[in-house]
């Protein structure tokens, strides 16, 4: 057994000694038992490129067919598929992008567009906490119940991203492996919320035996993992989920600490498998539910999904947009964190590029969603880019060295020193960003569709998420992503899960609000609906 593993990162050199055994885990495993977790975003299945790591010393074992794998110049491999080998010293180069340890940008800003009570769930508590879990990210904050006053804010990335980048990995985690339904609660609940519940309570200046309820407020998934209940129904047809009513829990059943004897974490309703308790939140802190409409909530996050209410009509959908606009599968891809390009702007003749980045530098680590969808819009505009998605050919003659080829087809350099090494941007990558963005423009336009209306029709669209609050509107309407609407019909709203958890948390008539809206909303499922497979492939295409 090799005695040591040198790690070379941009945040300088580690060594982690080996111990017996230590040859029989993946190097994923093995670097987050060390503290050093990587980019498992497709779960592990060697899918994504995320975990890549370059080898400069030593050999190591590709899995699962053995093969001794030697150092190689310029090659990278995917961690999730290897595991140390020999007795040499290995060494191993981790690429900033590959790094699970940049800070996340995390919306915990939302707009409440509703009069509220102070008529807290539980009015024996002075304290209380509401939480959005996200697939990727989870935010809290504390609240003074008394004042309905924010105390504190605290939000980090979902630990659980180790275990897979979307839901439907996670549920197939659990499928196959039913120990993985405790490994995923301890990740939300022990390695997430607790302690982000105990920097909220130290920047609040208070005990977390003081607070005494919480309100979760997540998608279907999460809520099933957050209560220790096995996802895996969600996972095959007709994908029915174990529960989705409001559901109470005293915090050591789930595996927090917090509050008395009489604490309790409340798990807000969901409408639907694929629609849930983050869009039910999201639709009493908007307002949608008490409008005449047509009105539309849409949350572009890891997951789409749509509600769309035409008077006392409600209809809900989820759609399979993936998680691309948060970078996953992209060749430079990146989430929305420090050190991520966020805006692209384009100059056609002669070809230039300007780029911002999320908390400034020059040395950038990839490209997040908002900068993706510039660039889709940008290059359309300046006829960079086909209405295909392939680049122009007069395009390539002028780009001269800056556009390459690999393997999959050709590349345009965005910027040359990047964290990581070049930032690319590929035809592949964008046939992917157009294979999302289809999904969620047909998922509006079929569920505007079945309730006989159009974009133009739309009174408000509640753009809800991060993702919306870093988006240029006129650059996702002109992309084809938000289709036929104007800049001045859509209202960006942030996180309205954690706003409708901070209601329900400070004005219990609220609970019974989403009660009954999830009781009244029909889930549609999009494939089955006519016409939207002709939508989405008309959506494939750029305006």
């Amino acid at each position: 057994m090799c005695p040591r593993l040198q790690l070379e990162t941009p945040e300088g050199s580690r060594e982690i000694g080996l111990a017996p055994g230590d040859d029989r885990l993946l190097l994923t495993e093995l670097l987050a038992r060390r503290g050093h977790p990587l980019n498992t975003r497709c779960g592990g299945r060697g899918l994504c490129g995320g975990c890549e790591v370059g080898l400069r010393a030593g050999t190591l074992r590709r899995m699962p067919d053995g093969a001794t794998v030697a150092p190689a110049a310029g090659e990278r491999l995917r961690a999730c598929q290897l595991r140390p080998a020999g007795e040499a010293e290995i060494t191993l180069t981790v690429p900033a992008r590959s790094l699970l340890k940049h800070e996340p940008s995390i919306v915990a800003e939302f707009k409440i567009n509703v009069p509220w009570a102070r008529d807290p769930l539980d009015s024996s508590a002075r304290t209380g906490a509401a939480v959005d879990i996200g697939t990727t990210t989870v935010a809290l904050l504390l609240c003074d119940l008394v004042t309905g006053r924010v105390l504190a804010e605290a939000s980090a990335f979902n630990a659980q991203i180790r275990f897979g980048e979307d839901v439907l990995t996670r549920i197939q985690r659990c499928y196959q492996n039913p120990a993985a339904v405790r490994e995923l609660q301890r990740a939300v609940t022990v390695e997430t919320i607790q302690p982000l519940l105990a920097e909220a309570c130290q920047a609040a200046g208070i005990a977390r035996e003081e607070v005494g309820v919480m309100t979760v407020a997540a998608n279907t998934t999460m809520q099933h993992l957050l209560a220790g209940v096995d996802p895996s129904p969600l996972g095959v047809h007709p994908f029915k989920p174990e529960f989705l009513e409001h559901r109470s829990y005293p915090p050591a059943e789930l595996g927090l600490v917090f509050g008395g004897s009489e604490a309790r974490v409340h798990l807000l309703p969901g409408p639907a498998a694929y629609v849930g308790a983050d869009l039910a939140a999201g639709l009493v802190a908007t307002g949608m539910l008490y409008d005449e409409g047509p009105v539309l909530l849409v949350d572009v996050g890891t997951n789409g999904e749509i509600i769309a209410k035409v008077g006392g009509r409600l209809v809900g959908c989820a759609t399979a947009a993936g998680p691309a606009f948060e970078g996953a599968g992209l060749t430079s891809g990146t989430r929305g964190v420090r050190g991520a390009i966020e805006r692209i702007t384009l100059r056609g003749d002669p070809f230039g590029v300007e780029l911002g980045v999320i908390g400034g530098g020059t040395r950038p680590i990839g490209i997040c969603g908002s900068a993706y969808v510039d660039f889709l819009w940008e290059g359309r505009r300046r006829g960079l880019v086909r209405d295909n998605g392939r680049f122009a050919e007069d395009f390539v003659a002028r780009a001269g060295p800056l556009v390459g080829a690999d393997e999959f087809g050709r590349r345009l350099k965005l910027h040359g020193a990047g964290a990581s090494g070049p930032v690319w941007i590929s035809e592949v990558d964008i046939a992917r960003l157009l294979q999302a963005k289809a999904a969620i423009a047909a998922g509006i336009t079929t569920l505007l569709g079945l309730l006989g209306r159009t974009a133009a029709d739309v009174k408000t669209l509640y753009l809800a998420g991060g993702f919306g609050l870093h988006l240029s509107l006129e650059h996702a309407i002109g992309c084809g992503l938000l289709p036929g609407f104007t800049p001045a019909q859509i209202q960006v709203v942030g996180n309205t899960s954690l706003g409708g958890a901070f209601l329900a948390l400070n004005d219990r008539s609220f609970l019974a609000e989403m009660t009954s809206a999830c009781a009244r909303m029909e889930s549609i499922e999009l494939n089955l609906q006519p016409g939207f497979e002709d939508a989405y492939i008309d959506q494939l295409m750029l305006p």
